[in-house]
């Protein structure tokens, strides 16, 4: 079995039709994904909206799931696709039992344990297994530049640990691999790349409002 997964950048295009920019430049910026060999016509996307709800997909499934900022699927060819200009894209796969996940964990979903539920979904409805589970945090806004409140700061060291804090720069990718070691997950790979400050391959919220979205994808073949 093959989990196909990619993580886009600015060469591919903003992702989003939330954000100002033409529908048809998105329709052709996600159809252009299929040169990398993802099954553009089954593509499940979501409206994320910065909580923790997870929905299990199938080939009768909306394209579009509202209300939602994690995908999990066991059938063969349908992409899931989580847009993000800062918040991290987290890919979490089992190619033993054939089962994949899309997982958009923001400052507010990783605070939710997004991470943690997700992978716990997988193993209740689909039988896997934590040690086969592999995961992959795609680049996003690193501990460098994540400055935020003094509250949000100490609400960190509260709930998850003083060593996710330095003065007020919050370690998301630390949380988020916490929580699925927690699971019992071992094989995290964790990109490196600051959206905001290591180069200009990726959309940045941070460095612009206005920005466009890049995205995870992840597919069973």
């Amino acid at each position: 079995m093959e989990v196909l997964k990619i993580f886009t950048n600015k060469k591919d295009g903003n992702l989003a039709y939330h954000v100002n920019d033409k529908k048809v430049n998105v329709d052709k910026n996600r159809q252009d994904l299929q040169r990398y060999g993802f099954t553009i016509k089954n593509l499940r996307f979501m409206n994320q909206i910065h909580k923790n709800n997870i929905e299990i997909i199938n080939s009768d499934s909306s394209k579009l799931i509202d209300n939602c900022d994690a995908l999990i699927t066991n059938e063969k060819n349908i992409p899931l696709l989580v847009m993000v200009a800062d918040c991290i894209p987290v890919l979490l796969y089992d190619k033993e039992k054939g089962v994949i996940a899309a997982i958009h964990a923001g400052r507010n979903s990783t605070f939710l344990n997004i991470s943690e539920k997700t992978a716990k979904k997988m193993i209740k409805e689909f039988a896997c297994e934590a040690k086969n589970i592999k995961a992959i945090l795609g680049p996003s806004i690193q501990k460098c530049c994540y400055e935020v409140s003094q509250e949000l700061a100490n609400i960190v060291k509260t709930s998850f640990g003083k060593e996710f804090v330095n003065n007020r720069n919050i370690d998301l990718q630390g949380i988020n691999k916490q929580q699925l070691e927690k699971v019992g997950i071992k094989d995290i790979e964790i990109s490196n790349h600051c959206t905001k400050c290591t180069d200009n391959s990726y959309f940045s919220y941070r460095v612009s409002s206005s920005t466009g979205r890049f995205a995870g994808v992840i597919e069973l073949k």
